[in-house]
């Protein structure tokens, strides 16, 4: 039998998720669709947007700075996803044994998530520019230390947030599984790949996905951390389609373009990991 709550929310349950997609289509819907549209336009503002075709994705895919940018991306969101996520889940596979102060270091480890992206870019470009100082170099130097710069920063802010949920999915584990298989004489790396990650894989699948998300689309670390310096080699495609927009004018076409080249590339690359993971995904 259905309840009552049932009942009133099978009856009114278009009224309940009204604001929720109301908010969606002005956020979100629209938006995007215009955004499409202003990528086959030449403009300055919305209201003198005028129709030119592809002119502007044929100006976004001869741009070298942009594939520069692309290239420098992936490499350094395939970096980051490694490093994230086996850190990630070493720690939360630390944290999940008793140990004193475990619940203390758990903090400690996310706090960093908590920093803004603006705020953690200039700590690290001090940080970094006092150690580089000792050789006469700065962040700003090469593209090599800004990207390897990006990196730390990156890894130092996500770790804990991927930590958190790598400790969720562990304290899930069913622990008859695991006794079995000790039991049974399997060695601890045994444990680890043939029952502990393949049982694990739904995290995996959450945090990879958060990971390469969240590496394609960084801009605010970018900017503060090295801005783009020196001439633009250590720029993310982010912070590539941001100088393109405001920063050339005429361009605003082309940065809107390369936006939407962005966007599909990132849905592309994110629906193949989340198939790629969830194949791997098994039941206890």
């Amino acid at each position: 039998m259905i309840s009552m709550a049932g009942k009133t929310i099978s009856r009114w349950w278009a009224l309940f998720v009204l604001p929720t997609f109301v908010a969606f289509v002005i956020g979100f819907v629209i938006p995007f669709i215009l955004g499409i549209w202003l990528s086959l336009c030449r403009f300055t503002t919305i209201a003198d947007a005028n129709f030119i075709g592809t002119k502007n994705y044929a100006a976004a895919i001869s741009d070298p700075e942009f594939w520069h940018a692309l290239w420098y991306t992936a490499l350094f969101t395939v970096v980051t996803t490694v490093i994230v996520n086996v850190c990630a889940f070493a720690i939360a596979s630390l944290l999940t044994k008793a140990i004193r102060g475990a619940n203390l270091f758990r903090s400690i480890f996310f706090m960093p998530n908590l920093i803004g992206g603006i705020v953690l870019g200039y700590i690290w470009m001090l940080l970094l520019n006092g150690v580089l100082q000792h050789w006469g170099k700065s962040i700003t130097f090469s593209g090599t230390y800004g990207f390897w710069g990006m990196v730390l920063l990156m890894c130092w802010q996500q770790i804990g947030y991927m930590m958190i949920i790598y400790i969720a999915g562990l304290q899930t584990l069913p622990g008859d599984v695991i006794e079995a298989a000790s039991v049974d004489g399997a060695s601890g790396a045994q444990t680890l790949f043939h029952i502990t990650i393949p049982l694990m894989m739904p995290s995996i699948t959450v945090c990879t996905f958060l990971s390469i998300t969240n590496g394609f689309k960084m801009f605010d670390q970018n900017l503060a951390l090295t801005n783009g310096a020196p001439s633009n080699s250590s720029e993310l495609v982010a912070l590539n389609i941001y100088r393109t927009f405001y920063g050339r004018a005429g361009f605003e076409g082309a940065g809107q373009a390369k936006a939407v080249i962005f966007f599909v590339i990132v849905a592309l690359v994110a629906i193949l990991q989340n198939r790629l993971t969830a194949r791997k995904e098994v039941t206890a």
